[in-house]
């Protein structure tokens, strides 16, 4: 009886060891698995980022032109086009341009859009829809918006002039038309369009801050500008680098608010990085020309991101 069972024993611990699964089987099954979800995501990156990428390097170092679409072919002439954009004027004119409109955008848009968000932070009647009508700006496709703005900066027509006039105020400013004014008139509609997205990112990092420290702070008898600039900024900071660093990458490289405002005038005035892209591309059909000035804005969207993943990894430690 007890060697019987002994035996049973004995089958049974060996079936179990059979049965076990092997653990070099199971981790190639986990990487297959793992490599089986990022596979498609890869692939997308691969063929709508990584090919238009190369291409469009490539051709910077080609005489593209209409022709080569059809024939496939371009000849290489090495940095024609890098030498003929660096040393072009507009292309100097065009990066000022670019750096003020961004500068400019992102200064107010983000000051505007942390008072609402502190504003909005305090609870009182209609606070929800009052916010609600803020975010319509952002919900407006931005050449819908940049031609609204054109009808309402017009010099002749425009509302904006006519109220001005009707408060006693100068009612013939060229608010497009002048090149002195043109830049900073669109930069003052796309800080209308961006107010919003700064507004609802920095409202959600807002409710993070606990309000232990504020009442902490009104004991140690801070003020209410002390405890915004120690207790709310600090708090705040990683959410302002989000802000800063993706508004900076969607502002850099605007192009049809532009076009649709200005198209790039009066007198180049508010010819930008972007726009001299489109107008090299498709108006002046030197795809070498344009692929330069692509280029250089993806290598300045690509030196905000690496400062952004940076930023973010610092404030993880």
């Amino acid at each position: 009886m007890t060697t019987s069972t002994a035996t049973a024993a004995a089958s049974t611990k060996a079936s179990e060891k059979t049965a076990a699964p092997d653990p070099a089987r199971l981790r190639r099954r986990r990487r297959l698995a793992q490599w089986g979800f990022v596979a498609p995501a890869v692939v997308f990156m691969l063929l709508f980022f990584g090919y238009p990428l190369v291409r469009n390097v490539v051709m910077s170092f080609q005489h593209y032109t209409p022709k080569t679409f059809f024939t496939g072919r371009a000849s290489f002439n090495g940095t024609d086009n890098w030498s003929a954009v660096l040393q072009d004027t507009l292309f100097a004119k065009a990066l000022w341009h670019t750096l003020v409109f961004t500068a400019g955008s992102l200064l107010g848009q983000f000051c505007i859009g942390l008072a609402l968000a502190v504003f909005f932070s305090r609870r009182f009647p209609l606070n929800g829809v009052l916010r609600s009508l803020i975010l319509l700006p952002w919900l407006v496709p931005m050449v819908v918006s940049g031609i609204v703005w054109r009808r309402i900066l017009d010099q002749d027509t425009g509302v904006l002039n006519t109220f001005l006039g009707a408060l006693g105020l100068s009612g013939d400013t060229p608010w497009l038309t002048s090149p002195d004014m043109a830049l900073l008139s669109v930069i003052l509609v796309n800080i209308w369009i961006g107010i919003p997205f700064n507004m609802v990112i920095l409202y959600g990092g807002l409710q993070e801050v606990p309000r232990e420290l504020y009442e902490a702070a009104s004991l140690d008898g801070a003020s209410a500008w002390r405890a915004f600039r120690s207790v709310t900024l600090p708090l705040l900071r990683p959410v302002i680098t989000v802000v800063l660093v993706l508004g900076f990458m969607s502002t850099v490289k605007i192009l049809d608010l532009i076009l649709a405002l200005t198209d790039g005038g009066p007198a180049d005035a508010t010819q930008t990085l972007g726009t001299l892209t489109y107008q090299n591309s498709f108006v002046q059909l030197d795809f070498g020309a344009g692929a330069v000035v692509g280029n250089l804005l993806i290598l300045i969207s690509a030196a905000f991101a690496v400062f952004y993943l940076r930023a973010n990894r610092t404030d993880g430690k």
